[in-house]
């Protein structure tokens, strides 16, 4: 089984955010830093998770296991349903891709066994923040 440990950051909310993915399928480890714009953390979350589910498809993975540290993302997964009707489009998209998969399943975790993903966010935020303070 593939896993798949997802995280968003923003630096200010909202901030320049990005997206860190950990994959590792059976042992074939693929750290990714995705730069994403500025948003909200919480919408950063929901953009990690798309991001990753799409790379997840595009290697031909069918069996994955995510993980997220992001209550919020996790519950509105379980309950196929958000109360912000903001985060209602990124919630569906997110459901269609997942389902795509023959078996997915998503665990939240707590922050401290997330810190992998975590990096890989705040670098790609950073990346957005930098690129913002060179601009004239």
């Amino acid at each position: 089984m593939i896993e798949v440990y997802i995280d968003g950051s923003s630096a200010g909310n909202p901030g320049p955010s990005g997206a860190g993915i950990f994959i590792n399928a059976d042992g074939d480890v693929s750290r990714y830093s995705i730069p994403l714009g500025v948003m909200t953390n919480h919408e950063a979350e929901y953009h990690a998770f798309i991001k990753a589910l799409e790379i997840c498809l595009e290697k031909g993975y069918t069996v994955v296991s995510f993980r997220t540290d992001s209550q919020l993302v996790n519950a509105a997964v379980e309950k196929e349903f958000v109360k912000n009707n903001m985060y209602a489009p990124l919630l569906e998209k997110a459901l269609q891709l997942s389902s795509q998969f023959e078996l997915f399943f998503m665990k939240w975790i707590p922050s401290s066994e997330n810190k992998t993903a975590d990096e890989l966010a705040r670098k790609a935020a950073r990346i957005i923040h930098n690129m913002k303070g060179t601009e004239t």
